[in-house]
């Protein structure tokens, strides 16, 4: 349980679940009104902190400056969309609905907070009749209704969701209410590219021109021209001459260059998605009771 002096220290400061994630930031503390005592810490979250959650914080710690609540990140975004009054006041019917969501049992949470004694925290120094204050002083938005006139009556069986909700009857009028669906946006990691360059082997051709030398035997008559190297050996003996080929043959080099810049660049696209939800309203329709027996119909002009 926080106390009232510790509501500085919650609002605008961080608010983390069970395993340690951040649910968002503190923006309202709401005490009850008999009592004094904080209930609720309202949480903003989703994209950009568009809307607040209900948690309660009987079971809340303070710790290094931020708030942590016995419940899970995901149950706190979802829980129900509640609106308080224009005095900044949480119902009663949904106070009962929030507790329904976070599994705390009405009668079992107002039977706790009348224990007697220290046990029960509906017996503090606020505990009387009236308004104990607001939390403005600390930052908080507003403060929680009193459930009858005294922390005692607010574990009164004979209370009714009519009777604790309906104080307005007296005007002979209703008012009818509806939810109404608001539909935004967060932003998500879908997934991650990376670019990875790796070395394969593949084969290549290419046709390149080489040359090679042959042997051609010439022959000539002994003319008056070449006369006197036909006459320079003996005139019969043995003899060889010797001529060396040449022929080129391909060679293979490899060299590594620059031929390609390659970078990852995100562009962002708009889809259209329609979303489904659920929603409830109120319908208010006309009964009357025949106090003389007869036929409905009777009578109509």
């Amino acid at each position: 349980m926080i106390a009232q002096e510790q509501i500085p220290a919650v609002v605008d400061h961080p608010v983390y679940d069970t395993q340690g994630k951040k649910i968002g930031d503190a923006k309202h503390v709401f005490v009850d009104d008999v009592t004094g005592r904080p209930e609720w810490v309202t949480v903003k979250t989703g994209l950009f902190g568009g809307s607040e959650s209900f948690v309660p914080i009987q079971d809340a710690t303070v710790v290094d400056g931020h708030l942590e609540v016995p419940y899970p990140k995901d149950r706190v975004k979802d829980a129900p969309h509640v609106d308080v009054d224009g005095g900044g006041h949480l119902s009663s019917r949904e106070e009962r609905r929030l507790y329904e969501y976070y599994g705390i049992d009405w009668d079992d949470a107002w039977q706790r907070a009348n224990e007697p004694g220290d046990g029960g925290w509906a017996h503090g120094a606020a505990g009387t009749g009236g308004a104990a204050g607001t939390a403005g002083a600390a930052g908080a938005a507003g403060t929680m209704p009193a459930r009858g006139e005294g922390a005692g009556a607010m574990a009164d069986d004979s209370l009714t969701d009519d009777s604790l909700t309906d104080d307005t009857m007296a005007d002979d009028a209703m008012t009818r209410s509806e939810e109404r669906m608001h539909v935004g946006t967060e932003r998500v990691e879908s997934g991650r590219v990376r670019l990875r360059k790796y070395v394969v082997t593949e084969d290549v051709q290419q046709t390149v021109p080489v040359r090679h030398e042959e042997v051609r035997v010439e022959r000539e008559p002994v003319t008056d021209a070449n006369l006197d190297q036909a006459m320079a050996g003996p005139e019969i003996s043995e003899a060889e001459h010797e001529v060396t080929l040449h022929e080129e043959r391909p060679v293979v080099e490899t060299r590594a260059i620059p031929v390609e810049r390659v970078s990852l660049k995100t562009d962002e696209v708009t889809e259209e998605e329609t979303v489904t939800g659920r929603i409830r309203k109120e319908r208010i329709e006309l009964e009357a009771d025949d106090l003389l027996g007869r036929d409905a119909d009777e009578g109509r002009s």
